[in-house]
């Protein structure tokens, strides 16, 4: 699942008019760099949720053929369902098992086709990060695996991980965070997560946006 429901308002006067996953990166639209990274590790089908500014990216993306998925869409209405809402409406379109989640607004050059599966016991694993220098505080702690909450040491949520649909067990639909299912799950000692140490950023600024943007034309010969 690609998250593209939100509003973008970091991202704004751009954000306006143009949804964030549309956003562009040396000509491309953002969200297309995920689809072809997902298409490149062998996933086929994928779900990508719609709110703001939807219709822009149905039209933009299709029936993701050119991107080599299949696409389907969770349309959320007006006001997006923030990130566990949002899951939570997806969840009859992504099946009983596990799967990824992508936030539709960071940047990586992670390989899809590695990300973790689950073992018994786990409802979700969270592809961790260094902490950037916008976030210096951090998101989460480990012990070994095992995501913890504490105040020192923690390191920076990517916005990609690996759920079960059980994580979402006891949700009513609606707008909700999905903050508060893991810390349910790091109490019940039922969320893992993985350090990656390969290239990520989060593009919630014009100011990074514009630097990747630049980065990678002059990559390209742009």
């Amino acid at each position: 699942m690609v998250l593209a429901a939100g509003r973008g308002e970091r991202l704004r006067p751009i954000t306006d008019t143009v949804p964030k996953p549309l956003v562009e990166i040396a000509g491309k639209p953002l969200i297309g760099y995920h689809l072809e990274a997902l298409a490149k590790a062998g996933v086929r089908d994928v779900v990508i949720n719609l709110s703001w500014l939807g219709e822009k990216i149905r039209a933009a993306l299709g029936d993701g053929g050119r991107f080599g998925v299949r696409i389907a869409y969770s349309e959320e209405g007006p006001v997006p369902l923030e990130t566990g809402g949002g899951i939570h409406r997806a969840l009859p379109l992504l099946g009983s098992g596990p799967f990824l989640v992508v936030n539709a607004d960071v940047w990586t050059d992670m390989d899809f086709g590695r990300a973790p599966a689950l073992e018994e016991g786990t409802d979700a694993c969270l592809m961790l990060v260094p902490n950037p220098p916008h976030h210096p505080r951090g998101d989460f702690g480990l012990e070994g695996d095992l995501v913890v909450e504490r105040d020192a040491d923690r390191l920076t949520y990517t916005g990609i991980g690996v759920y079960r649909p059980e994580l979402f067990e006891g949700c009513a639909p609606g707008k909700f965070p999905l903050l508060p299912l893991l810390k349910r799950a790091i109490s019940a000692r039922r969320l893992r997560g993985e350090v990656y140490r390969g290239e990520w950023l989060d593009i919630g600024s014009p100011d990074r946006l514009a630097w990747l943007d630049a980065r990678e034309r002059a990559a390209h010969g742009d």
